[in-house]
């Protein structure tokens, strides 16, 4: 597609997508940011982003600390993205704004997409801001499922639209006859599959049905974030149907590339042009650097990367809940992410506490399951150091940890809360 009903051309179309990410990250993104910026201050801390470790205002954990909170790959990104960032590097004086193009019809080929149906943005979170409050406001409330990523109610707090959480299933699945029953008229249900925090899966045809049987003018968002690590079937055929669905893609997970920013939103044409109506500045805002493009389109082409990922993190994942298993702990079954979470019978925020004192940084916990712990599946040595740690961490009495001992405001703890 070369035109969009409005006439804007496809490269600039694109450009307006990519920047309209950037600015979408300045909306409920960086109002939790603030908010754990005031946190800190209050607690004696100096005023910064959040206690970012680039700002200096937070205490550092140590080098040797095992990191496995923010549901990253530690494996990086791919040997085939690093030749491609190598060779494009040269050409950055250049704005080559052909990148997005070649890199999103890579992607659109994959799926059988027609023109115009695939936007490339600098990470996953600024499309998602955008997906969720174009459709959001005080009269389009939002339907989600609970527990699950918070990026949802935050962008509906942000667009003053009321929120209805509908608690998961008993296989931890997103209720999707609930969530119809949760508003006559929405804007937007939104759906991580994968969910994050649990890992676990909402069947397709459950997907499928919400999108059929949802009353006329919402939309359903679906967060594939995770999707690589499952072996179930994406719904972005749905998109090619012409669905009123945007599906939500990134690489920060299973291609390794958290810190160079690329993901895809995937939606008819009409659901992609609202995007640009969440914030006019948007059209003079920076777009996916042309390394960060081409490094996304090698990992799309490179067709042993997603294959031997996934094996890596699902036999590492089962080993460490096998482990956990024969020692009696309880864990929310079905995890098919780089994540599980484990129920340490106390507060997870003290618990947390108490394996930071261990060198081992652990996910955040969710008011719906306030005893439970998200943790990331890491590297082999690294899931070897969290059994030890946690072991030990689960011998000690609720309470041997408390603020007085660490204050866990002080530190910065990674998080893809905050993610742009």
């Amino acid at each position: 597609m070369d035109s969009i009903h409005t006439g804007v051309s496809r490269r600039n179309f694109m450009r307006i997508l990519g920047a309209a990410s950037a600015a979408a990250t300045t909306f409920p993104a960086f109002a939790g940011v603030q908010q754990a910026a005031a946190a800190a201050q209050s607690q004696g801390g100096r005023r910064g982003m959040g206690g970012m470790s680039d700002m200096g205002e937070m205490r550092q954990l140590s080098s040797d600390t095992v990191i496995i909170s923010s549901n990253e790959n530690p494996l990086g990104p791919a040997q085939s993205a690093l030749q491609a960032i190598g060779t494009t590097g040269p050409l950055g004086g250049r704005y080559h704004f052909d990148e997005t193009v070649k890199t999103t019809q890579v992607f659109s080929d994959l799926f059988q997409l027609k023109r115009g149906y695939v936007g490339l943005f600098p990470g996953s979170g600024g499309p998602l801001d955008l997906a969720l409050m174009s459709n959001l406001g005080p009269d389009k409330p939002l339907v989600f499922g609970d527990p699950s990523y918070e990026q949802g109610p935050r962008a509906a707090d942000s667009m003053k639209a009321q929120k209805f959480p509908v608690p998961l299933t008993a296989t931890f699945a997103h209720d999707v006859k609930a969530m119809v029953k949760a508003h006559p008229s929405p804007g937007a249900y939104y759906i991580v599959n994968p969910n994050n925090p649990t890992g676990t899966m909402t069947p397709k045809e459950d997907i499928v049905w919400l999108v059929n049987n949802k009353p006329a003018g919402s939309v359903v968002i679906v967060d594939e974030a995770y999707h690589h690590f499952s072996n179930d079937e994406s719904v972005i055929d749905l998109v090619a149907e012409d669905k009123d669905i945007i599906v939500l893609r990134t690489f920060s997970k299973i291609y390794g590339m958290a810190g160079l920013r690329a993901g895809f939103a995937i939606a008819r044409p009409d659901l992609l042009m609202k995007f640009a109506n969440v914030s006019p500045a948007a059209r003079s805002l920076a777009s996916i650097s042309i390394t960060s493009s081409a490094a996304a389109r090698a990992s799309l082409e490179d067709k042993d990367l997603v294959p031997l990922r996934r094996k890596i993190n699902t036999d590492i994942r089962t080993a460490t809940l096998e482990f956990l298993d024969k020692h009696g702990y309880k864990t929310v079954p079905g995890s098919q992410a780089n994540m599980f979470m484990v129920d340490v019978k106390r507060p997870g925020r003290e618990f947390q506490q108490a394996m930071l004192k261990e060198n081992v940084a652990i996910g955040r916990t969710w008011a719906a399951m306030p005893n439970y712990v998200r943790v990331t599946v890491g590297t082999k040595a690294e899931m070897e150091k969290f059994q030890t740690a946690f072991v030990k961490c689960m011998d000690m009495p609720p309470g041997a940890v408390n603020g007085a001992s660490l204050h866990l405001p002080e530190y910065y703890i990674p998080s893809e809360l905050y993610r742009a």
